[in-house]
């Protein structure tokens, strides 16, 4: 599809990824017009500043988006470093939209998309009709906007999966909300600091954010202000060779390095773990603590805090009146879905993709970035970034270069079998045969269509 002349394309989010769409579209003399609800650029990575990136700055520099910033003066960091949420932040995307300049409005919250004249049950003239882009701003103006195209990179951070097991908030957890969070713990911020030393505390998930809380609060325990800090590792699932990641099996090392620190958590008795563990109430205790029950009945021994770490899921509000495929279980473009979804695989690599997988009967509009996975995990910055190149080439109408192929992603070094990423009793068996981690090797990926079987990176990354 070639975007409509004269029109701009709304991008929503001015995120990594929704600023490099923005790039990307500029480069192709396109008119992005990017719609930021908080009121600086990457204003939800702001709010994880404190949490270090397993990739490197030469990993989340988008190329088109470097290229738009070298007449400016800007100087790249460090390749070989690790970026901060803050100094991603700080560093790049601030710089990066001030070079879009007033191609970014700041708090202007989409609360609606629909094709114009059109709700989505109308057929006729469809395709012929713009899009239109309902805008809430922050000092309470409304204003419609027709759009060319959609690109929603808007992220899921603002649906945090609640701590019940059966994907609803667990009874009593909106009753405790004063001791649960949702969030990896900043512990150079005081307050908070001071929330969980000596304090005996839940974390609930197993994935990179989990391991960096416990890890965090394991060095919490072993400073001054910390004597008696402990933290219970709720997992939903058993433990096995993957629990902790790739290890140094995984081709990005700090991401490696994360689960390995988790594991030293549990290792030095600074974390104990329970598992097969799936919340189903939060209960108070007589001395105002925290019991945390589970649909078997188990009871644990009472916490003071509970951090819920088990993933997110996108918010689709406020698509309802447009045309979406979208995966039935993880709410994932349908064509996107096979290759992420963790009840087939829990390898954390797919082969790049792009435009033809994120379509979507209304032709036009594409969710990228984490909001893409719907609710799987294991996004990467580089996957985004390749998602909106490819989206931007489809809309200046070079089918060619949309459909190429120009990225090759690191393995995880973590892999699992088909159906059980979420059981407790996982069997050894699981993680045998072709997609066992072993020693790493690089995926050799061929310009390819997105839809051929180009990759020869074995099994786990069809």
């Amino acid at each position: 599809m070639s975007a409509a002349p004269g029109l701009p394309v709304v991008v929503i989010g001015a995120g990594p990824v929704g600023l490099a769409a923005a790039a990307h579209l500029s480069d192709r003399s396109l008119h992005p017009l990017v719609l930021e609800a908080g009121h600086h650029a990457g204003s939800t990575v702001r709010e994880w500043a404190h949490v270090r990136l397993f990739s490197t700055w030469g990993e989340v520099v988008d190329p088109a988006a470097e290229k738009l910033l070298a007449p400016t003066g800007w100087s790249k960091p460090d390749p070989g470093t690790y970026p901060s949420g803050g100094d991603w932040a700080e560093h790049y995307l601030q710089p990066l939209a001030d070079a879009l300049g007033d191609q970014v409005r700041y708090g202007a919250r989409v609360t609606g998309v629909s094709k114009a004249g059109r709700d989505r049950v109308v057929d006729t003239d469809r395709d012929t009709q713009p899009f239109v882009v309902h805008v809430q701003y922050a000092d309470d103006r409304e204003e419609r906007i027709l759009a060319a195209a959609v690109v929603d990179a808007s992220g899921t951070w603002a649906l945090p999966s609640p701590a019940g097991g059966s994907g609803l908030a667990a009874l009593g957890e909106r009753a405790a909300a004063e001791h649960v969070s949702y969030r990896v713990p900043d512990l150079t911020d005081p307050a908070v600091r001071v929330r969980y030393a000596g304090k005996r505390t839940a974390v609930i998930g197993s994935g990179a954010s989990a391991f960096t809380a416990l890890s965090s609060l394991a060095e919490l325990a072993q400073s001054k202000d910390g004597t008696d800090t402990k933290a219970v590792w709720v997992l939903r699932r058993g433990i096995s060779g993957s629990t902790f990641g790739g290890g140094e099996a995984d081709e990005l090392p700090a991401r490696g390095a994360l689960g390995l620190a988790a594991k030293a958590a549990v290792d030095d008795g600074h974390a104990e773990a329970v598992t097969g563990f799936r919340t189903e109430a939060i209960k108070g205790s007589a001395e105002g603590r925290l019991i945390l029950v589970a649909e078997d009945g188990r009871r644990l021994q009472a916490v003071d805090e509970v951090i819920v770490l088990t993933g997110f899921r996108p918010d689709l509000s406020f698509l309802s009146e447009v045309r979406l495929r979208l995966d039935e279980r993880l709410q994932a473009p349908v064509e996107l879905a096979p290759l992420i979804d963790p009840n087939q695989h829990s390898c954390g690599t797919v082969y790049p993709h792009g435009h033809r997988e994120l379509s979507h009967p209304d032709s036009g509009v594409y969710l990228v970035g984490m909001k893409s996975y719907g609710r799987a995990p294991t996004f990467l910055a580089m996957t985004g970034y390749e998602q909106v190149r490819s989206v931007a080439a489809s809309l200046a109408g070079d089918t060619e270069a949309a459909d190429r192929v120009e990225l090759v992603l690191p393995e995880t070094g973590v892999c699992g079998g088909s159906g059980l990423f979420d059981t407790a009793d996982a069997s050894p068996a699981a993680t045998e045969g072709c997609c066992a981690p072993v020693a790493s090797q690089p995926i050799e990926l061929i310009t390819v269509s997105p839809g051929s079987a180009g990759t020869s990176g074995g099994c786990c990354n069809s």
